[in-house]
């Protein structure tokens, strides 16, 4: 899922290729001009996708039915283990949920239509659907990285205060830093965007879906985006480095607080209880600040999209195999729950 919070660096202003005469005729039939010098009325758009190269979509087409069904499995899973089992009734695994339920919505935004562009002659999504797309990804993204950062206030608030961990981390407390992280995300994220202007020209899209930055890729020649950039740059300062800096912060206190421990056996159950989330953390931020915080050029266009299939696709199913592959109380409670069930019958 760039992640969508590193969206503001992004300078593609690839030609798209490979269309020819295709894309003329998509012109014609799915451009509608106005009296307006630039403004058109795009009812589609075309995914350029891979569609060079068949084989390697073909390929694609069964690996990425493969993960989504393990994503799918997984994140569902561990959220209906979370609710079943009463000793993952805790902080960690309540926002672990929230994570995963967000795993399964942003795969299922993005993958299904993608999946269909891998078989199809013609790749295209309607308006509304790639909209919808961009908005959801946005929204998504924006709440991973304040649930991460929420999560990683969790891990601070039970290593260096755990006298006061039940109290600082009540269940109201829990309740509302949850839901402020996904209402956060949608006020500071989406809802701005609803101002950007929007004045598209161009139908062709040399991606595999939609999300934030291809607006730049679409805009008409000409346009004056300074105030699109400007909005999203103060967007990215709340939904990508206040979060950073803050996770940061956090683990500076944690890591201080660690080394205070005498026992060697202390300090490796403390840092084990924080392997998990920074794992995520480095995979969530270091994939999609290695896709968008660095020059682009079109030669890398193919190498961008398999990274944003990581980000986007292979992402949300490592998460729950990050923090069950070596978790105990996961193993426990899943042991627990298949034998009351073994009982019931």
């Amino acid at each position: 899922m760039t992640q969508d919070c590193v969206y503001l660096i992004w300078a593609l202003t690839k030609e798209a290729k490979g269309v020819g005469a295709a894309v003329s005729e998509s012109r014609r039939s799915l451009l509608t001009t106005t009296g307006s010098r630039n403004a058109t009325i795009i009812e589609e758009f075309i995914l350029l996708g891979f569609g060079g190269r068949p084989q390697l979509e073909m390929g694609l087409f069964g690996v990425l039915s493969l993960i989504y069904l393990v994503t799918l499995f997984g994140n569902l899973a561990l959220l209906a283990l979370t609710c079943l089992a009463s000793r993952l009734h805790t902080p960690m695994y309540f926002f672990l949920s929230n994570l995963a339920f967000l795993n399964v919505c942003y795969t299922s935004a993005v993958v299904p239509k993608m999946l269909v562009n891998f078989l199809a002659a013609r790749k295209s999504i309607s308006y509304r659907f790639c909209m919808a797309q961009v908005y959801i990804t946005l929204f998504l993204g924006a709440a991973e990285c304040f649930l991460l950062m929420v999560m990683a206030f969790d891990r601070y608030a039970a290593i260096c205060h755990p006298l006061h961990y039940t109290t600082v981390m009540s269940k109201t407390v829990c309740v509302s830093l949850a839901v402020g992280a996904w209402v956060g995300s949608f006020l500071i994220s989406v809802a701005p965007s609803f101002a950007l202007e929007r004045s598209l020209c161009n139908l062709v899209i040399d991606h595999l879906f939609c999300e934030a930055p291809i607006l730049f890729q679409l805009a008409c020649p000409g346009q004056d985006l300074s105030k699109n950039e400007a909005m999203m740059v103060a967007g990215s300062v709340f939904t990508l480095l206040l979060p950073l800096v803050l996770i940061l912060l956090s683990y500076v206190r944690i890591v201080a607080a660690v080394l205070n421990i005498s026992s060697a056996d202390g300090k490796r159950k403390a840092f084990s209880t924080c392997s998990a989330h920074v794992t995520v953390v480095t995979i969530y931020y270091g994939s999609g600040m290695f896709t968008y915080m660095r020059p682009q050029s079109g030669s890398l266009a193919e190498k961008d999209k398999l990274i944003s299939l990581f980000y986007s696709v292979i992402n949300p199913m490592l998460n729950p195999i990050i923090y069950s592959l070596r978790n105990r109380d996961v193993k426990e409670a899943l042991l627990k729950v298949l034998g009351r069930t073994k009982g019931s019958q």
